[in-house]
């Protein structure tokens, strides 16, 4: 017998397959009609919906698939939305950006027409280009939102849709959901208006790239170091993606003469021929560079993500070696070099602050104590870290932020994590630890020497599809509804839900508010110390186990015996979870 959630993702696809669609959409919903029920059920059992990333999924036909009319629906409902929002303005505008992805100039002319043919002006710039950058386009040219066209790290098969506000980040509520709600309300393809007016849209490049540069040429805190180590040797590679013309020529503003790259790399192609995964998470993902930069003796390794908002970064070790730094490692590398920076030049006023994520490190928010900076926290998404910014202008100033999944902020005339800007600053932090007869590495031993060494370990679990979503809830409503006691033999001894909004002390059984949006996460604190956040993923179909564990380091030599134990204590962790 059919069940009622089979026979509602069948009569999505029959009416794809009798209404007003084109040909080549047609024959891929017959096809899995006749040939692969199962990918029919997961390109038609839900619409895709905005997460923290935005628009994300495969590409080919269905509701939750990207395709000319998930991204006409969704860019008819925010048109409809930024008409009702800004009634009062006489022309609404938006920036348009891309990057490397197959179908890029396809989704992002279907997004220019659909906008323009809704008497929306749009700027779009002439070829690929980084996520900040285009933040930074929105701001420049006083728009009202923006888009851009990525699935950032996602395998090649993967494509996305990121929507921007007027103030250059990505959307929030009530935006977000009221988005949304708007492009409900397209129900038929009829509804989206598809002919494009070529007088509202207008092609931007050059003059953006050159403010853009410029702006991030003035965040640097050592020029004259930077002119003493002009012949820093870097490596860098943009994995295929939107970074490989503005990272070298930023980090060359910067004062940067000896940057290497990787030709084969270099090349703008979202098939990413040379790497499984164009992740900068992943260390396969750097294996080109950094042979070159052994070859070259370089110093410093960087790869950043096809829509350069993260970076990877790996440094040499004692032994020339080149260790691979975490995102919560990078994080503490910047935000100590740039406040500490700020201090030495007495910038530090009493109203500085900077920003993390809740599943990132807490080593940020004590260095950030230490210089007498105060550290907020925030749900998991740049965006959130961008709202705290919006929320304190004019109040405070704001420093940096970061979160664990390399993505970095420093100014604030971008308003997402942005790659470049952190590229700049890597290689600066790296001139100056240099200059003063360390290397980085050996910067980020002090700082685990001054505040505690530690360790984060992340577990994902992919669980893909319709029945995949099903069993990651579960998942969290186990830990939500029976929480462990104890996990590696420490007592729990507070809990929060993000769902709920509450936190509970279990020693006393007391429960407290806790002033965060709504969101399906867990959080476990032990006595000892470890902290284990749960969390789905709101891009990818997985759920993710955020671990981070502490001891005090007193001698340099003790680091390799307290890693391996902080390593293991994690691991203990993994297999308490029930996660091996």
């Amino acid at each position: 017998m059919t069940n009622s959630k089979d026979s509602q993702h069948m009569e999505k696809a029959r009416r794809w397959l009798e209404g007003n669609y084109d040909e080549d959409t047609k024959k891929e919903v017959k096809r899995l009609m006749d040939e692969d029920t199962e990918a029919l059920a997961d390109a038609f059992y839900k619409d895709l919906e905005f997460g923290t990333g935005g628009l994300r999924g495969v590409m080919g036909a269905g509701t939750n698939r990207m395709n000319k009319y998930t991204v006409g629906s969704a860019t008819q409902g925010l048109a409809n939305y930024l008409k009702k929002n800004f009634k009062d303005k006489k022309l609404v505008k938006v920036a348009i950006a891309y990057d490397s992805r197959l179908n890029n100039t396809y989704f992002a002319k279907i997004t220019a027409d659909v906008l323009s043919a809704n008497g929306i002006k749009v700027y779009v710039f002439d070829d690929i280009r980084p996520t900040p950058e285009l933040s930074f386009a929105i701001r420049t040219l006083n728009c009202q939102s923006g888009i851009v066209i990525t699935a950032s790290h996602n395998p090649k098969e993967y494509n996305g849709y990121k929507v921007y506000w007027e103030d250059g980040a990505q959307l929030v509520a009530p935006h977000d959901k009221n988005v949304i709600e708007e492009v409900k309300k397209v129900n038929n393809v009829e509804d989206i208006n598809f002919n494009g007016n070529p007088e509202l849209q207008e092609t931007i490049g050059e003059d953006i790239d050159r403010q853009y540069i410029d702006r991030i040429r003035g965040l640097s805190l050592n020029p004259e170091i930077v002119i003493k180590q002009k012949d820093l040797k870097i490596v860098y590679t943009p994995l295929h993606g939107t970074g490989v013309e503005l990272v070298p020529r930023a980090l060359k503003s910067m004062g940067f003469e000896n940057v290497m790259n990787i030709p084969e790399q270099d090349v703008k192609d979202g098939n990413f021929p040379t790497v499984k995964s164009p992740n900068p998470e992943e260390p396969a993902a750097l294996d080109m560079a950094i042979k070159k930069a052994k070859a070259q003796d370089a110093e410093l390794v960087m790869a950043t993500d096809p829509d350069a908002d993260r970076v990877g970064v790996a440094v040499k070790d004692s032994n020339g070696e080149f260790k691979l730094l975490n995102g919560n490692q990078t994080a503490a590398l910047l935000i100590q070099y740039i406040i500490s920076q700020w201090e030495k030049r007495g910038l530090i006023k009493g109203q500085e602050y900077i920003v993390k994520t809740i599943v990132t490190s807490e080593i940020l928010k004590d260095i950030a104590n230490n210089h007498g900076v105060e550290s907020y926290d925030t749900l998991t998404g740049f965006k959130y870290i961008a709202e705290v910014i919006r929320e304190m202008e004019d109040k405070k100033t704001f420093i940096a932020g970061g979160e664990e999944s390399y993505g970095y902020l420093a100014g604030d005339f971008v308003r997402d994590k942005d790659a470049i800007i952190s590229a700049c600053l890597i290689a600066e932090a790296t001139a100056y630890a240099k200059e003063n007869g360390m290397s980085l590495l050996e910067q980020l031993h002090e700082i685990h020497l001054q505040y505690g060494f530690y360790k984060e370990g992340l577990k994902s679990v992919v669980k893909k599809g319709k029945a995949g979503a099903e069993e990651i809830n579960a998942m969290m409503e186990k830990f939500r509804n029976n929480p462990p006691d104890k996990i590696n033999n420490s007592n729990i001894i507070r809990a929060r839900d993000y769902s709920k909004g509450i936190e509970l002390s279990m020693d006393t059984g007391n429960e407290y508010q806790i002033y965060f949006p709504k969101s399906n996460v867990l959080q476990f604190f032990t006595e000892d110390g470890t902290k284990i956040t749960m969390r789905p993923s709101g891009t990818e179909p997985k759920i993710k186990f955020y671990i981070g564990v502490k001891q005090d380091i007193f001698e340099n030599d003790d680091y390799p015996e307290i890693d391996k134990k902080l390593e293991e204590r994690i691991n203990s962790v993994i297999k308490d979870l029930g996660l091996e």
